[in-house]
């Protein structure tokens, strides 16, 4: 037994006279876990980490680790519990610890190795409980993304009749924040991973893919487009190539026993919006991943509904459609972006001759940037249908290759489809991701893809195509992307205001059962600062949600209750940052003496 102990520390051992070594359990690339038992005479998990072999993007700004001082302000049931944590020197090595809550129990990996499930309810319950916790996470004022959600990290604790699931290691995990490039992969089972994630961006829905392979594993046994890439640890670019490259397929769905109950199609139909490739096509949010798998709410087939499609080789192409709809009249408020844009853009892409007449130059193209959630996907498309342009909309996702030279033919492509299609309106949606700065780290690939946009958008309106950008990151794009004749208007969308979110009350509750009594001034003046995603996707559908349960009619007394259990989902301190970022765009001076900030647009 004792020949087999592979941990740092022996058995036995005190830990600063608090906790004594039991059992060694595993050991990871940086860190390992063992079994303790207090002073108290309770037992605990004891995470030991290597501060030799920590990845500087473990640490915080104070160079503290960062696991443990994200553990230590997160309290939920389905996650596992912080309950103490310091160093220790052993053999004139310094080691951080963190001590865990014991879970008697075992791993989703174990449960699934040692018994397969033979029934839906047992995983939905599981799946269930994971949801909540990652609902709780990305919930906070300071939202956590966990970044490796597997079966491995999915503890159960069988101590009650009713196994609980719990969220356990949160050595990847970041604060949603927090710069990409503190994003470290090495360790990470790509099997589990977002594809988005390995170009360094995580985000909630990169938690909820995750999730989506856990689920799908439970009931087939292997992650979906499983590759065993274990061989190819040493070359990490190529074991993310064979992984990508199994995704371009479509995802399949092997057959289950007649014997395992609960399982029917409509799950199939979670698990492909869950899983799908393309993040604004994927579940937005925990809860909405929760009440679907609840059945509270419809799933749609995503095949039928995604925006963008695979051809026949399975490759991803730009969808290209005439915009057609409400135009302006969609937008609620945004009356003074809505004139500038008349002034500035549109009367300049429907009368080109007399804007020449007058020296005037077409623009090339424009950027929306702002807080996420404030609509600019929304407003690129609804000013697409007020020009009357054909509208194609592009990712990130979507255009970028780890192949050599296939990110500028990617664009190459989308910039001939366009021209051929003229006149046409290119929306491209977290545009930083794309055309990162070349003055950063970013990869020669990436540089090159910037080097090619700059020559594509050479003169693109006098071919008939505009360029729309939206990022919530303006000043990690290019700098040479924002000068004049590129994407050189530039207008920011902060939140609504209050006629705004006043609107927007008055057309999210339009259609829905009201009670008498609303008072949208009272609601609008309810909700400074929210953005309108958290109009339209947590208050209305969750005061429909409570009305729905309780048979009633939505009335202002449940509105004024979610109001007030719903946080606004970016903080004061977060759009001070963006008008800041705002006052640098427009070259503004900054007063840092100024309290109180105006957001909004520069008159």
């Amino acid at each position: 037994m004792d020949v087999k102990y592979k941990g740092i520390l022996p058995k036995g051992i005190s830990i600063n006279d608090k906790y004594s070594i039991l059992l060694f359990i595993k050991q990871g690339s940086n860190a390992e876990t063992y079994r303790v038992k207090g002073t108290d005479g309770k037992l605990y998990f004891l995470k030991l980490f290597n501060y030799s072999k920590l990845h500087r993007s473990a640490f915080d700004s104070d160079n503290n680790p960062l696991e443990i001082e994200l553990l230590k302000n997160v309290k939920h049931e389905n996650i596992v519990t912080y309950k103490d944590s310091g160093e220790i020197i052993y053999e004139n090595k310094k080691f951080g610890y963190l001590v865990l809550n014991f879970i008697a129990g075992e791993t989703l990996a174990e449960r699934i190795s040692r018994e397969p499930f033979n029934n839906y309810y047992d995983i939905q319950g599981i799946i269930s409980d994971v949801l909540k916790g990652l609902n709780y996470l990305h919930s906070l004022p300071e939202p956590i993304i966990h970044n490796e959600i597997t079966p491995q990290n999915i503890m159960l604790d069988l101590s009650s009749d009713v196994p609980k699931a719990k969220i356990i290691d949160f050595g990847f995990a970041r604060s949603f924040h927090q710069s990409t490039k503190s994003y470290n992969k090495e360790g990470l089972n790509l099997n589990y991973v977002a594809s988005e994630c390995l170009n360094g961006l995580y985000s909630a829905q990169s938690d909820l893919f995750s999730v989506g392979c856990v689920m799908y594993q439970s009931l087939f046994g292997l992650p979906p487009w499983f590759k065993d890439v274990s061989k190819f640890q040493a070359d990490r670019t190529n074991a993310e190539e064979i992984i990508l490259h199994e995704r371009s397929k479509p995802l399949s769905f092997p057959k289950i026993s007649k014997d395992f109950v609960g399982y029917d199609e409509t799950i199939n139909l979670v698990l492909k919006k869950a899983l799908c490739q393309d993040t604004e096509s994927r579940f937005q949010r925990a809860d909405e991943f929760l009440q679907a798998l609840n059945s509270e709410i419809e799933v749609e087939d995503i095949d039928k509904v995604q925006k963008v499609k695979s051809d026949e080789n399975s490759e991803k192409k730009i969808q290209n459609k005439k915009a057609k709809g409400k135009g302006f009249d969609a937008i609620a408020g945004m009356n003074e972006l809505k004139a500038q844009l008349q002034l500035d853009v549109i009367d300049a892409l429907h009368n080109p001759e007399e804007y020449a007449k007058y020296g005037v130059t077409i623009p090339n193209g424009m950027l929306l940037y702002g807080p996420p959630g404030c609509g600019k996907t929304f407003f690129a498309k609804h000013f697409a249908e007020e020009v009357g342009f054909n509208f194609m909309l592009a990712t990130p996702s979507t255009l970028k290759s780890r192949y050599i030279n296939a990110t500028q033919e990617n664009i190459a492509k989308m910039f001939a489809e366009a021209e051929k299609n003229a006149p046409t309106i290119i929306f491209i949606d977290e545009i930083n991701e794309l055309l990162p700065n070349r003055d950063s780290a970013a990869h020669e690939m990436a540089k090159s893809a910037v080097n090619e946009m700059l020559a594509q958008m050479d003169r693109t309106g006098e071919k008939g195509i505009f360029i729309i950008g939206a990022t919530n990151y303006p000043n990690m794009i290019d700098p040479a992307m924002l000068r004049a004749g590129r994407l050189d208007k530039k207008f920011y969308l902060p939140p609504p205001d209050f006629e705004a979110r006043k609107s927007i009350f008055e057309m999210t509750l339009k259609n829905r059962p009201l009670d008498f009594g609303i008072d949208y001034d009272m609601l609008a003046k309810m909700t400074e600062n929210y953005i309108s995603a958290d109009i339209t996707e947590l208050i209305v559908p969750d005061a429909a949600r409570l009305a729905l349960k309780t048979k009633s009619r939505i009335s202002m007394k449940i509105l004024e209750e979610i109001i007030n259990n719903t946080k606004p989902s970016v903080s004061l301190q977060e759009l001070k940052k963006y008008e800041i970022i705002k006052s640098k765009m427009d070259g503004e001076h900054i007063e840092q003496n100024n309290p109180h900030p105006r957001i909004g647009f520069k008159s």
